[in-house]
């Protein structure tokens, strides 16, 4: 186990370098100056010079990369350009709302899609398999934002039993928080639960395939311990691995999601980060996604070794 996770922080060192890298890069190709807004409406040369001076922008782009990274390596992640405060401090606001919200919204993901898939897979070919797949194809189909709307006009405005938009923090008010969480984990959720029930349908009806799940069933065992205790966990491995890939997609940050909810997390940070052409913010929140990804595929890593002893020997 040890093995494998320090193999895994190895290859994590190159790949957030090129991830930096890209990046940074791509940023410095865009088209504006971000010092011409910063300035003001006269736009002073003296200004914009002083500007430019301190952010080090007239520096060639190899040389502001490796400074900026080795202030990264040792926890400065810059300043924003725009409010001058630093760009840890924002991610450090910001990240607790978004895994707030993304892990509501996978919880609501698994309650719906794994055992929606395990039961499609157990009535393949019934009307129970076609109206499941049918639920997955809405759930692909219709738009986060689009269904946000609808859910605050209905259940916020009609019915009046939860609140519209808006985000408060577990620890401060559990109750107030989890309202509030109830529809933005819930639209994010169902879109999510449509993958995992076809990835679970289709991992369970190959291994229910399986030449140990026919000798199970021969000995007599019912359905259920079969399924469960046979097929469900070593149909569990691309279902994490789809899992963990999720969760670090809505570390990212669910922007029309987030935006229609009034969600201050990662996505509406990077989108005003994007059109203020606030290159530290996006940096630094690129880079964090960026590990988010990568702790996520070691957890998974790690799971596989959990629920499939067989890998242990490896």
């Amino acid at each position: 186990m040890a093995t494998l996770i320090l193999r895994r922080i190895l290859i994590a060192i190159p790949t957030l370098f090129l991830v930096s890298l890209f990046v940074f890069a791509l940023q410095r190709a865009l088209p504006g100056d971000p010092f011409l807004v910063i300035a003001g409406e006269e736009r002073d040369a003296e200004v914009i010079a002083r500007l430019r001076e301190i952010y080090r922008m007239d520096d060639p782009i190899f040389v502001q990369f490796f400074a900026w990274l080795g202030q990264v390596v040792q926890g400065d992640f810059g300043r924003s350009l725009r409010t001058g405060e630093p760009v840890l401090n924002l991610i450090l606001q910001k990240l607790p709302v978004t895994i707030q919200l993304a892990t509501a919204s996978i919880l609501v993901a698994i309650a719906i899609g794994i055992p929606i898939g395990i039961l499609a897979a157990r009535r393949k070919g019934t009307v129970v398999d076609y109206s499941a797949s049918a639920v997955a194809l809405s759930g692909l189909s219709i738009p986060n934002f689009w269904f946000g709307i609808m859910l605050i006009l209905l259940v916020s405005v009609h019915l009046k039993w939860l609140p519209a938009s808006g985000y408060e923090s577990i620890f401060v008010d559990p109750w107030e928080a989890i309202q509030r969480l109830i529809m933005p984990a819930f639209v994010l959720g169902n879109g999510l639960a449509a993958f995992l029930m076809r990835h679970t349908r289709s991992a369970m009806l190959e291994v229910l395939r399986s030449d140990y799940v026919r000798t199970a069933r021969a000995k007599g065992l019912d359905e259920d311990t079969v399924i469960h205790r046979h097929a469900l966990r070593n149909a569990l491995v691309p279902i994490i691995t789809l899992t963990t890939l999720l969760f670090g997609e809505l570390l990212a940050g669910a922007v029309l999601t987030e935006q229609v909810f009034t969600i201050p997390g990662f996505g509406k940070l990077i989108v005003d980060a994007v059109f203020n052409r606030d290159y530290g913010v996006v940096q630094g929140v690129v880079l964090c996604t960026a590990i988010g990804f990568i702790l996520m595929n070691l957890l998974a890593d790690v799971l596989y070794i959990l629920v499939n002893p067989r890998l242990r020997t490896g």
